[in-house]
Parts: structure tokens; C-alpha cells; sequence
């Protein structure tokens, strides 16, 4: 079995669940024949004929409200916004219905729908193309906020987000899409939506991230334990609505200590709710102040200073080792 990227398993994905599920619908921009800017949904429109992999018009707004009306029918749409900094025009639709319709209909009708994007920086891309603003999602009741972070948990999220009855945000990290690859067995296994994964076991540190994020923090986590003898837990948020705190609070108990790293700018960050809910559950159990380690609160620049704007491994391992110094 062959390894492949992140972009392929969520590639993999759709193709498994349209073949196991006919009700499932996928729609947006360039996505048939072209396969979608990124070519995560390549080959589909082939396989499955211009019913179910629909090109829509330039219309974000429409794709969302779209997307809604089939969901409330008894499909189940899985639909792309080419980047994430183009869904702003869908919001209404995505806040003010696909997230209450549970609630507004008091259960008699759900709303299952995906709503894919790309998102993140480190590809050098323009203006609307590199924002991390998955927490305006996160803080909207009725949504499920997911973000991936390697080809087999993209894989398996993907497809526990298209059977779940109700409006999944699915943010992929398209710095990952073809960074590195995996071993991703197509069995249709689904992994567990809300959530943590701890990457690595360690007693002196936690470490929480998401996304992108991961990347670096794992390669911080390792160079600190190979140089530093800094044994860090690294902890994969992986759906950051609704957190699972209970994860991350039993891990800073273990270790006492907690970075939350994340790209997205610092001010009202996920990371600043992660760190509200440990000093309001796990106070006594820090020797140290909780940290965060995130973008900056301006707009993410253009390729010259991106790399400057993302938070970097010497950061993350200075960081570690100043908080290592509270006893």
C-alpha cells in the first residue's frame, strides 16, 4: 500500500463515502472536471457524473445556502470554498441557518452538511489566501469546527465529519496538503470527532496545537527531549468545537506546565480559551504560567514576512525551556 499526502486522503475519503452513501453531493468552485484548485476532489466528476460533483458559479454566498436546502432534503452535501478567506460572504447562510436548524425545527430536520475549505499560510500565496480565522467558527453554537493535521487523520475526520447529522466546519491546512505522506488504509474507518490525540507522551510539558501547527510542534517536542532531556506531551486539539478539555486538563495536571501554539492571531485565539478553562480547572496544578505561542494581531503579510508572522520551532523550544526554569 502506497503512502500518500493529505490532499489525496481527503480525496480518498469523498471517494469512499460517495461509493458507500448515494446520497452524498459535492459542490463548488471548479471542482468537476478541474478538480478543485488544490485537486483534492480529482478524478470524482469521473467516477461519479455531473449529478453528484457540481460546478457552481463564483458565488460563495450560493454554495452555502445550496448546500443547506439539500441537506434539509435528505442529501448530504460536501461543499468547497476554493479558500477560506472567500467564505466570508457565505456567513449568514452558515450562522443564521445551517447552525440552528436543529434547533429552529426543534429536531424534526438536521442539517448535515461539510463545509470543506483550505486554509492557513506557508505556501507564499496572495492576499485572502493564507487566514487562520477558524475561531469566528468556533464561538457559533450548532457548529463542529475540525481541522486535520496528517493524511490518516484527515482520512478518517473527514469521513466521521460527512456522517455526522449536523453543520461540520473542515478546515484543511494546505501547507500540509502535500508536505509530507502517510500510510492511510482506505477501510472507511472513521476517527472520533471531539476529541484529542496525544502524538507523543512526555511528564515535563504539554504542548497543544492544531492543524498545521502540529508540524513544528512535533519537531520542537523531539529536539527537545533529544538535547534538552524536556520530555513534552504533544496534544492534537483536531476539533477545536467543542474542545475536548478534559484531555488537556489531565495532561497539565501530569506535567504542569502548558504551551498552546497556534497560526491564527493571538487576540480571542482558540488558544485563549484553552487557557481560560486550565486556570479555571487546573490552576493548582501549574508551576507555571500557561503560554501561548501564535501569529500576530495584524494581517497576515505577503510572502517576504510570512515566515516571520508563523510561529517557528526555535520558539517553541525557547518557550519550553524558559518555562522549565519555574520551579
Amino acid at each position: 500500500m502506497k503512502a500518500i499526502t493529505l490532499v489525496e486522503a481527503v480525496n480518498q475519503a469523498l471517494d469512499y463515502e460517495m461509493s458507500a452513501d448515494e446520497s452524498i453531493v459535492l459542490l463548488g468552485e471548479d471542482i468537476a472536471k478541474n478538480g478543485g484548485v488544490f485537486r483534492a476532489t480529482l478524478d470524482l466528476f469521473d467516477k461519479f457524473g455531473a449529478e453528484r460533483v457540481l460546478d457552481t458559479p463564483l458565488a460563495e454566498s450560493m454554495i452555502a445556502g445550496i448546500a443547506i436546502g439539500m441537506a434539509s432534503q435528505g442529501l448530504k452535501p460536501v461543499a468547497e470554498f476554493q479558500f477560506m478567506g472567500f467564505i466570508y460572504s457565505a456567513f449568514d447562510h452558515i450562522i443564521s441557518h445551517a447552525s440552528r436548524l436543529r434547533n429552529r425545527t426543534r429536531g424534526r430536520l438536521t442539517c448535515p452538511v461539510v463545509y470543506r475549505a483550505p486554509y492557513g499560510g506557508g505556501i507564499h500565496a496572495p492576499e485572502h489566501h493564507s487566514e487562520s480565522t477558524e475561531a469566528l467558527f468556533a464561538h457559533i453554537p450548532g457548529l463542529r469546527v475540525v481541522i486535520p493535521s496528517s493524511p490518516a487523520r484527515a482520512y478518517g475526520l473527514l469521513l466521521a465529519a460527512i456522517r455526522n447529522p449536523d453543520p461540520v466546519i473542515f478546515l484543511e491546512p494546505k501547507r500540509l496538503y502535500r508536505l509530507f505522506k502517510q500510510v492511510v488504509p482506505n477501510t472507511g474507518q472513521a476517527l472520533p470527532l471531539d476529541c484529542c490525540f496525544t502524538l507523543m507522551p512526555g511528564d515535563d510539558i504539554t504542548l497543544v496545537t492544531w492543524g498545521a501547527m502540529v508540524y513544528e510542534t512535533m519537531l520542537a517536542a523531539k529536539q527537545l527531549g533529544e538535547t534538552q532531556g524536556i520530555h513534552c506531551e504533544v496534544i492534537d486539539v483536531a476539533t477545536i468545537k467543542p474542545l475536548d478539555m478534559e484531555m488537556i486538563i489531565h495532561s497539565v495536571q501530569k506535567t504542569g506546565r502548558c504551551i498552546i501554539i497556534h497560526e491564527a492571531a493571538r487576540n480571542c485565539g482558540v488558544g485563549a480559551e484553552i487557557a481560560a478553562n486550565l486556570a479555571e480547572h487546573a490552576l493548582m496544578s501549574l508551576l507555571a504560567p500557561v503560554q501561548r505561542i501564535t501569529g500576530y494581531d495584524t494581517i497576515m503579510p505577503y510572502y517576504r514576512l510570512e515566515k516571520h508572522y508563523m510561529p517557528s520551532v526555535n520558539k517553541i523550544v525557547h518557550t519550553a525551556q524558559e518555562m522549565m526554569e519555574f520551579v
